[in-house]
């Protein structure tokens, strides 16, 4: 069985260029996934932290308008964020 080939509708210039801006995108989203991994483990840590002092304090009668303050910003945008309010990600929107 023979094929035909099909006449190319663009230069080898233009092919590469082609190439050249997957590559790009590729690199930037692999990126943007590894900042992305290291913002969300850094974000783990903080809510860790101030939730392990939150329950210190608790235990220990120490009382901290402060601490109390962060522990509830941070699980109410915890919550936020997990609930898929806000989409994030390469290309992603600021919301639904």
């Amino acid at each position: 069985m023979v094929t035909e080939n099909i006449a190319s509708t663009t230069t080898a210039e233009e092919d590469l260029e082609s190439a050249g801006q997957r590559e790009a995108k590729t690199l930037q989203t692999s990126g943007q996934r590894k900042v992305n991994l290291i913002w969300e483990g850094t974000q783990g840590v903080i809510a860790l932290l101030i939730t392990g002092a939150t329950v210190y304090a608790v235990l220990n009668g120490i009382e901290s308008n402060v601490l109390s303050n962060a522990f509830t910003l941070i699980v109410a945008l915890y919550f936020v964020r997990t609930n898929h309010v806000k989409v994030g990600g390469v290309g992603g929107t600021d919301s639904r």
